[in-house]
């Protein structure tokens, strides 16, 4: 094609081969296994940074492609109201009874082979990926994911104090409103965000609850029983906490 620096660009000298020989760069992803195998992880191209953490999605996929009922899959990146969130796209197999349970399966599922930042925030379940004219994959008409799908069964608040924290997680995760059963982090929270959380309610209810206990309760309901364990703070703790959540919310 007479366009020297693509060719430089896309064969480069093979580090396995003989002195001279060329290979080409594909930009396909992939894992070498010890008996050989060589495991297709999707696209170089399909990297993406979340929250400071560079993802392959093609990783993802594969880890969701060895789970029962899986068919085709995608994971993309996608703008969310905390910040860029994965979506997990599934067509499965055979038709899904109780999509709840099989979306809280593959969760569990994907949290034992990866670390927590890739595992998505949501799946979305398709009965057909959308193709483009051409056959390929129409990311662009890619459904919207529902943020109600990351929530339990609502359980509303009634004490005092689960009103308060509920409302609290409800404004910085930007919910309409959280429910007793849930979790933090399934329901669009991040370390950043449980920093602001820990923040907030020192500042607002006076309580030093650690940081960890946001990532050690599962739910709602057991970060509030924590919180009403710990003691108030002083003046000059809040005054210092106010200072420090502004230049947060800053960032």
């Amino acid at each position: 094609l007479e366009r020297p620096a693509l060719t430089a660009e896309r064969f480069v000298p093979d580090p396995f081969g003989k002195p001279g020989s060329r290979v080409y760069r594909s930009g396909d992803l992939t894992r070498g296994r010890a008996d050989g195998v060589v495991d297709y992880l999707g696209r170089v191209d399909h990297q993406v940074k979340v929250r400071g953490f560079r993802i392959e999605l093609g990783e993802i996929e594969a880890r969701l492609r060895e789970q029962d009922n899986v068919g085709e899959t995608v994971v993309v990146a996608q703008d969310g109201p905390t910040g860029k969130q994965l979506v997990a796209y599934v067509v499965p197999v055979e038709s899904v009874g109780d999509e709840a349970v099989w979306r809280d399966a593959l969760r569990r599922a994907l949290k034992t082979r990866l670390p927590d930042y890739m595992v998505p925030a949501y799946f979305v379940f398709l009965a057909q990926m959308p193709l483009t004219p051409n056959g390929k994959l129409d990311r662009r008409s890619l459904p919207e994911p529902d943020a109600s799908q990351l929530q339990q069964h609502y359980v509303a608040p009634q004490t005092e104090l689960e009103q308060q924290i509920a409302a609290i997680w409800a404004d910085i995760l930007h919910l309409p409103q959280v429910g007793l059963n849930d979790n933090f982090f399934e329901i669009g929270g991040h370390s950043l965000l449980a920093i602001q959380i820990t923040s907030r309610v020192q500042a607002e209810l006076g309580l030093e609850v650690p940081l960890v206990e946001v990532f050690q309760t599962d739910s709602l309901r057991a970060y509030v029983q924590a919180a009403a364990t710990f003691r108030t703070g002083t003046a000059e703790d809040f005054d210092d906490l106010r200072d420090f959540l502004s230049e947060l919310e800053a960032i």
